[in-house]
């Protein structure tokens, strides 16, 4: 039987944050192992420390205290740059409020990544299409968000996340600012990308929407609860 890889983990993990001079503990020792081609949603009530990991994992913060890896290297040791790399190559991203840039057309909102990594403007373009194609947004390339509905602006988001091919994929409340049928269809477009291999983790405080995943954790009060 195969060895299933480890894409990330994250070993007594701790979050202090500081308003004036309290000290707020975000997370309390959370120790997290995400396998190659999971489907996992992170449940927790507002202020339960969803979001300050699903930003450690992301790279985007760093923990107080604790160590987190990323197939086998110490996060730690990045420098900056390094760091700045590996979210734009090794991670993709999908937030609520969609964060596309208003005056990018969707195609150009999908190729940004890869500017950033350096890809040629030709293949740029034509791995964006093949993303929004696939996604089933070719007819809307060329429109701009505020010319999108939020089912499509989110779609347009799934496909920029999607097109350096991550190692994984983290949506924060992707379903928060759509109706409940457009939600839908944007978690069957989830489920469809686990089938193809990937790995993804959502955060979420919608039960619908947890549903979906193969693997549920809850935080509470900064400690995974159930898992």
């Amino acid at each position: 039987m195969a060895k299933v890889s480890i894409v990330c983990r994250g070993i007594d993990i701790y979050k202090t944050y500081w308003r004036g001079k309290i000290p707020v503990e975000a997370l309390r020792g959370v120790n997290i192992e995400i396998k190659n081609n999971e489907y996992i949603s992170i449940m927790g009530a507002s202020g339960s420390g969803k979001s300050t990991l699903i930003h450690i994992l992301g790279c985007l913060d760093s923990p107080t205290s604790g160590e987190y890896y990323l197939e086998d290297k110490l996060v730690s040791q990045y420098t900056d740059l390094e760091l700045a790399r590996i979210r734009n190559k090794f991670i993709g991203f999908v937030f609520q409020n969609f964060s596309l840039l208003p005056r990018l057309t969707a195609l150009e909102n999908v190729a940004l990544p890869l500017f950033y990594a350096g890809v040629k403007k030709r293949e740029r373009v034509e791995k964006a299409k093949h993303i929004l194609n696939k996604i089933g947004l070719g007819d809307r390339m060329a429109h701009r968000p505020n010319e999108l509905s939020g089912g499509e602006c989110q779609r347009v988001a799934i496909s920029r996340a999607l097109v350096n091919e991550p190692k994984i994929i983290f949506a924060d409340e992707p379903t928060g600012n759509l109706d409940s049928k457009t939600g839908a269809e944007i978690m069957e477009i989830f489920d469809y990308l686990v089938e193809e291999g990937n790995t993804i983790v959502t955060v979420t405080h919608d039960q619908n929407v947890a549903g979906h995943a193969k693997r549920i954790i809850k935080l509470k009060d900064g400690l995974i609860q159930h898992d």
